[in-house]
């Protein structure tokens, strides 16, 4: 995936360092050419040895260091790189950098460089926290500089907050992704997720199989395609993306008002969730109880609930919708008039019977069925791939409306 591309690696001083050792394993095993600087406070925690090991290239430390080969080398490894990531980036390098100061090698090549900055910041929490923090990465973000937001959790300080470097793989992923196009920068995409839930009373709800899984990978590749993503989800136990609004709801009548609150000024709507249908006529404000007795029945009236896709496509104008249709018999049947009676520009249909294509599961077999009645079978894969599928079709919707 990264194959031909030159990445430096700065490595800055913190306990994190650690995990940028995994970081250059996997941008190795994704072919990039890797060439790592390291300030002389990460050498305390991670011997250049290791990184030169993995990286399979020098290791660069200390700028005074007579070279080997006759060039300046900050400038050399600035005019050399595709994409620069500083990891783990602590305060005092965010610090430096936001105010001009380059007074070792790592700082003068960043200084130096025109290509893409990325850092993954990694601190304590309060020092994460502290304005004079905020503001350096503010002034940072507004120069074109970019960064992986770190999680919250437990530091190696004991507190717990945010400040934790993120995750290799989501480093990886968010390196890998910056060298695609964002083809669609400048669009706005409504992206629906997950079951709806109905209470029945206090306690108890009905609800359905839907893990999110499907809607929430198209939210994020979307959002790494450029495109600003809201994504409005029901219950689920999925981390949100990156760089996307999520809106929380429960019920259906709560996930209709709240594409209803961005759908005006949406390009795209992609109707991933399974919102029920009814919901009980009437909640108990009390616990249901069973009652003695063999022949002891509950009966609970059901009403229907807005069909949210039907009531977009009925006012849609001149956006783009995209369906889904979760099947268990005469899916493509059922599909197409799903896509007339909505207004669809096109659907993805699943037989959720078949293995590999139902809820909860990491892959997909859909059918997707556009406008024009056309038909097209893909085999097995995974929800990205189906991800990718939908998102290329939408790009090119978008392009023939100009």
């Amino acid at each position: 995936m990264l194959k031909g591309k030159n990445i430096i690696v700065g490595v800055t001083g913190g306990i994190a360092a650690y995990k940028v050792v995994d970081v250059v394993s996997r941008l190795k095993k994704n072919r990039a050419n890797v060439e790592v600087i390291m300030t002389k406070n990460a050498t305390k925690f991670v011997t250049p040895l290791t990184f030169q090991t993995l990286a399979l290239n020098a290791v660069y430390v200390d700028m005074f260091k007579e070279p080997k080969h006759y060039d300046v080398e900050h400038i050399s490894l600035a005019e050399k790189a595709d994409l620069f990531l500083i990891a783990p980036a602590t305060a005092n390098i965010i610090g430096k950098i936001a105010n001009g100061i380059a007074d070792d090698l790592l700082t003068t090549t960043i200084m130096a460089t025109t290509s893409k900055v990325i850092f993954a910041p990694a601190m304590n929490t309060n020092m994460y926290l502290n304005p004079i923090v905020q503001q350096n990465i503010e002034k940072l973000k507004g120069l074109g500089y970019e960064f992986i937001e770190p999680g919250v959790g437990l530091l190696a300080c004991q507190a717990y907050g945010p400040g934790r470097m993120a995750e290799p793989v989501d480093i990886v992923e968010y390196v890998i992704n910056s060298f695609k196009e964002k083809e669609l920068a400048g669009k706005k995409i409504v992206v629906t997720a997950g079951p709806t839930m109905e209470p029945l009373d206090p306690v108890r709800y009905v609800t359905n199989h839907s893990s999110g899984k499907m809607g929430y990978t198209i939210a994020n590749l979307a959002s790494l395609k450029g495109a600003e993503v809201v994504l409005i989800s029901g219950p689920t136990h999925l981390d949100p993306p990156r760089n996307v609004k999520l809106v929380k709801v429960n019920t259906t009548m709560e996930m209709f008002n709240a594409v209803k609150e961005e759908f005006d000024t949406c390009h795209v709507l992609i109707k991933a969730a399974a919102p029920l249908d009814y919901r009980p006529e009437t909640v108990s404000s009390e616990k249901i109880k069973k009652k003695d007795g063999e022949k002891d029945e509950l009966n609970i009236k059901f009403v229907r609930n807005p069909d949210i896709a039907e009531y977009f496509g009925s006012i849609k104008k001149g956006k783009i919708i995209v369906g889904f249709a979760a099947e268990t018999n005469n899916m493509v049947e059922y599909a197409k008039e799903k896509l007339r009676k909505k207004n669809f520009d096109f659907i993805v249909a699943n037989n959720v019977k078949e293995s590999g294509a139902g809820f909860k599961t990491e892959t997909n077999i859909v059918t997707i069925i556009d406008r024009d009645g056309s038909v097209k079978e893909y085999p097995i894969m995974s929800k990205e791939k189906v991800a990718e599928i939908i998102l290329d079709k939408v790009k090119v919707l978008l392009n023939n409306k100009g």
